[in-house]
């Protein structure tokens, strides 16, 4: 049996301002229609003997990959909540343990959630290659056929072919894993030919991962028994004892176990891979002009040559511009040299630095009920648009500081306020006073579209009381 592993759990911080750490670049469509996460799964699709997966996510993302999953019909075996970040050695532990709760000695499939792989076909014949290895104890990870002296990537020095009769294609031991190179040194790994990317895609069986990480970082394997011991279900979610797994030492796979271990072993992978880790990687990949261009959007060009220009919510006009990243969203703007796209997260640091939001969320907001828009904003006063999904409900709630007037645009709204219960209907409104116990719900089979106008003294998110939540907030 073959557990695919969804690491989901990174900021995608460099891909600024689309990317963000409510909303991170897995989450999101940048390539294709689906959502990163949902290509990741997707792409597993007639993959032999492999079971539902397992998904490792930040707490916060928790009701937006259960959604993405469901949208798409994958029926996850667990998602694991991390109470906070500890790179990938601890995630994929937890997810071992889970594992053989289940079965016995199942092999792992480790994927992170936000790489692009164009071709399918030769994606999944290297992971039926791998299955041989990792039968045979081996821990083995994937690594990309370098078409360029890329200096973004970490690299693995591959050794001598490893013998394995019934092997579909060949794995090779692993002399050394290498850090992020200067361009010279990548040119001469590109021209040696001895040289793959390291893409952070790995397959092992779970006991076998746990032995070479008990050997290497046994704090790492302590800490992780205990969090996953103290789990508990909620709903849909695994829930990790937060107290325990903050104790746990952050520690990639790489440096905790495949540095390390004398049973590594690495197939070359030649599939059209990207980690999309930057703009720049993204227009590598887009669909581009004959100028060089890549654009999405309302966008208008005038003497512009190798630009990635994209527009959410107005126009974007260019003029004169060459090898640079311009990336609108109704809330941020990013204009940045092609060549110096990895500072994005420079800004993002800065932005963290002085509170500002825009670091964190978006001016679109996802719940597990629907999303909210904030319009406009100023002292005392907020105007948002909400959205909710048919059968959903908002909390009952109150707040101490504002009241709220309701306008219905679209759909039905069932507003409970006091002991009152009401049924509007499009282009109906109500008025929520301060102080008053409330609650919205879509009782229709249509989205509910509505115009929030808050005002007060104080209008935080943090001004909620909820008194009943369906969703255990």
């Amino acid at each position: 049996m073959i557990i695919p592993v969804i690491l989901s759990g990174g900021s995608g911080s460099r891909l600024w301002p689309v990317s963000r750490e409510m909303y991170p670049k897995q989450l999101l469509p940048l390539v294709g229609t689906a959502t990163m996460l949902q290509e990741t799964i997707l792409r597993l699709k007639g993959f032999c003997d492999s079971a539902n997966p397992v998904v490792v996510c930040n707490e916060d993302h928790r009701f937006m990959v259960a959604e993405q999953l469901r949208s798409i019909g994958c029926v996850a075996s667990t998602i694991m909540l991390e109470p906070c970040g500890r790179n990938t050695a601890p995630a994929v532990a937890l997810a071992a343990l889970e594992a053989l709760t289940a079965y016995d000695d199942p092999l792992l499939l480790i994927l992170p959630a936000d790489h692009v792989i164009t071709d399918t076909a030769a994606f999944q014949q290297a992971c039926l290659a791998a299955t041989a290895y990792a039968r045979q104890g081996k821990l083995v990870t994937f690594g990309i056929t370098p078409n360029a002296a890329e200096t973004g990537y970490g690299y693995i020095q591959k050794g001598q072919q490893i013998p394995l009769a019934d092997a579909v294609e060949p794995a090779f031991t692993v002399e050394r894993f290498v850090e992020k190179p200067d361009l010279e040194t990548a040119v001469q790994y590109l021209k040696s030919g001895a040289y793959l990317w390291n893409s952070g895609m790995f397959m092992f069986s779970a006991q076998r991962y746990l032995d070479e990480l008990e050997k290497c970082a046994p704090e790492i394997v302590s800490a992780c028994r205990t969090a996953h011991a103290k789990a508990h279900k909620d709903k849909d979610f695994l829930r990790l004892d937060a107290e325990a797994f903050s104790l746990c030492p952050s520690n990639s796979i790489d440096y905790a176990v495949m540095e390390k271990t004398d049973a590594a072993a690495v197939i070359p992978l030649d599939a059209g891979w990207s980690d999309v880790g930057s703009w720049s990687a993204l227009w590598e990949i887009a669909v581009r002009d004959d100028a060089g261009n890549s654009v999405k959007g309302d966008v208008v060009l005038h003497q512009a040559q190798n630009c990635f220009v994209s527009a959410e919510s107005r126009l974007v006009a260019v003029v004169g511009m060459n090898n640079c990243v311009i990336v609108e969203t109704p809330d941020a703007i990013l204009v940045a040299d092609k060549d110096q796209v990895q500072d994005v997260k420079q800004i993002v640091n800065l932005l963290k630095r002085d509170n500002r939001s825009e670091a964190v969320v978006h001016s679109t907001v996802y719940r597990p009920w629907g999303s909210y828009q904030s319009i406009d904003a100023a002292e005392r006063f907020q105007v948002k648009r909400i959205t909710v999904k048919p059968g959903a409900s908002l909390s009952l709630q109150m707040h101490h500081h504002r009241a709220e007037h309701w306008i219905v645009v679209k759909g039905t709204a069932k507003v409970v306020m006091g002991d009152q219960e009401n049924i509007l209907s499009e282009n109906q409104s109500t008025y929520i006073p301060l102080g008053v116990t409330h609650r919205l719900e879509n009782p229709g089979v249509i989205p509910l579209e509505l115009i929030e106008v808050q005002s007060g003294s104080y209008l935080g998110e943090d001004d909620i009381v909820r008194f009943e939540d369906i969703y255990g907030r």
